[in-house]
């Protein structure tokens, strides 16, 4: 079971999630404006872990002209992202799966937010490539999630984060995080984008142990 799963999770995760992610309607509007950079004005987008519908309303209302196909494991997730669009909603196409359950595309543009430091190494490879091989040439991914820079303490990290979010009663909880979640170092991330087959990866967005990069297929 995922936390995912936990119906309580879902009916919290849109209040909860920005106090979690500094500047996160913020990171949001910059993923729009870096696909936008290489996307028409009709784009279609691929959104990978669209459960919430945070990312799907903020590009909605950001480009009118763009359509989307979203994909989640989650049911419950993708309910609340329908919930969360409203009348936007029958702008995306949204699908209980993974990203191999997506269309072949080609897409336009990607995004892959909160969604990688849950997996490890080889499934987060396997993603990446699947997301590529959906993309026309060109075209931009966005991704950011927990990633620690090279030598950093990453507990460390996490509990700045945790301080931020004002979940820090236990204080065990950054170390069970560091266990549990196989967050990659900053350097690795950008090598598994560069395996993936993406090309002109540069970070844009850096906030206590998240961090968000854009790459080009």
């Amino acid at each position: 079971m995922t936390p995912f799963s936990d119906p309580a999770v879902v009916a919290s995760y849109a209040e909860a999630t920005p106090k979690k992610v500094p500047g996160l309607a913020d990171l949001h509007r910059m993923a729009a404006i870096l696909m936008a950079e290489r996307a028409s004005d009709n784009a279609e987008i691929l959104v990978v872990g669209a459960g919430g519908g945070l990312e799907l309303k903020a590009f909605a209302e950001a480009e009118p002209g763009w359509r989307f196909l979203g994909v989640d494991p989650s049911a419950g997730m993708l309910d609340l992202a329908r919930h969360t669009l409203g009348p936007l909603a029958s702008r995306a196409d949204l699908r209980q799966g993974y990203v191999e359950d997506a269309p072949e595309g080609p897409f336009d543009g990607a995004t892959c937010l909160l969604t990688l430091h849950f997996l490890d190494r080889d499934e987060r490879l396997r993603t990446l490539a699947e997301i590529h091989r959906r993309l026309r040439p060109g075209a931009a991914l966005v991704v950011a999630h927990h990633s620690a820079a090279e030598g950093a303490d990453l507990t460390r990290w996490l509990a700045r984060s945790l301080t931020f979010a004002g979940t820090t009663a236990n204080p065990d909880a950054a170390a069970t995080m560091a266990e549990r979640l196989p967050v990659l170092t900053a350097e690795e991330d950008e090598a598994l984008l560069r395996e993936a087959g993406f090309y002109e990866i540069a970070l844009f967005y850096a906030a206590f142990s998240f961090r968000g990069w854009v790459a080009v297929a």
